[in-house]
């Protein structure tokens, strides 16, 4: 039986008269993501049917949204959530956390990163979750490049308790972090102070692209560093607002062709807003993405 190893191993292939590396392979044999944010309204009304619609649609991967506070999966229990992405032919490798600083109404929100972490860390592991993404900085945590420092010291603790279940800790960038202070990007600091074992980042591609920042660039400068993508298009309007996939002006073409120094593993579809009916822009951009990008 030929094995992903052995297949590996073997190199390259040779196939009418086109060379294809064994990434090349892989990289066509990537799952499309759906970032299950994007149809937040739908699951918080029906988890089952939500999921099912999904599926239809030719996703085979989700990324959740919602443990954090409730410490709980759509309100489901891991093993129950579990179960019904099972039963809808999806798994979940992915999942948001938050850092947990900032106060909610007066009291810490458990299951995030400075917060009962440990639960967090079980309950992905009860899922299947591969990755735990720190997705958002409130306000109130981002402060000074003093403060991002402490943040970075944050992520590598909860990086190394991560570690012990085997789940690699990323980081989840919007275009603040673009921001410079004192000619520093705090951005770069989440790089440089963390350990590039311990945590690494899922680029969100609409964001970057919104800081005049080109993806490609950050893969030569680190490369590996990049796990997960999310894709997400930019419209041609000076409010430069979300829109599907390949409706934008983003070259999705030119940062997946440079997937491999990336380290690219997963990507997810994520649109924080749509027009109308969500499940009718993630049709349009997968529909994209299958003809265009895998």
């Amino acid at each position: 039986m030929t094995t992903r190893r052995s297949f590996l191993k073997a190199g390259s292939i040779l196939t009418a008269g086109v060379l294809f590396t064994p990434e090349d392979f892989f990289f066509k044999q990537r799952p499309i993501g759906l970032q299950l944010y994007t149809i937040r309204d739908a699951m918080g009304k029906d988890v089952a049917g939500s999921l099912a619609k999904v599926s239809a649609l030719g996703f085979k991967i989700v990324e959740g949204a919602t443990y954090t506070g409730s410490m709980k999966f759509y309100g489901m229990e891991p093993e129950a959530f579990k179960t019904v992405l099972t039963q809808n032919n999806l798994s979940m490798p992915s999942s948001h956390y938050m850092l947990g600083e900032q106060l909610m109404n007066g009291k810490a929100t458990e299951g995030t990163i400075l917060h009962n972490w440990d639960k967090a860390v079980d309950d992905a592991s009860k899922v299947g979750i591969k990755y735990m993404v720190c997705a958002y900085l409130f306000d109130s945590e981002r402060g000074g490049l003093d403060h991002y420092k402490y943040v970075a010291e944050q992520l590598n603790k909860a990086g190394e308790r991560c570690k012990k279940n085997g789940i690699q800790l990323c980081y989840h960038n919007h275009d603040f972090e673009f921001v410079a202070q004192n000619n520093q990007l705090p951005y770069d600091i989440l790089l440089n102070e963390t350990n590039k074992n311990l945590v690494k980042m899922e680029l969100d591609l609409y964001w970057v692209n919104k800081a005049g920042k080109d993806a490609n660039t950050l893969f030569e400068q680190n490369p590996g560093r990049f796990p997960l993508f999310h894709l997400k298009d930019m419209d041609n309007t000076a409010k430069h607002g979300f829109t599907e996939v390949g409706s934008g002006v983003i070259d999705f073409k030119k940062i997946m062709d440079a997937s491999d120094i990336a380290g690219l593993k997963y990507f997810f579809v994520e649109q924080d807003q749509t027009p109308g009916d969500p499940f009718v822009s993630i049709k349009k951009s997968i529909e994209y993405i299958k003809k265009n990008l895998v």
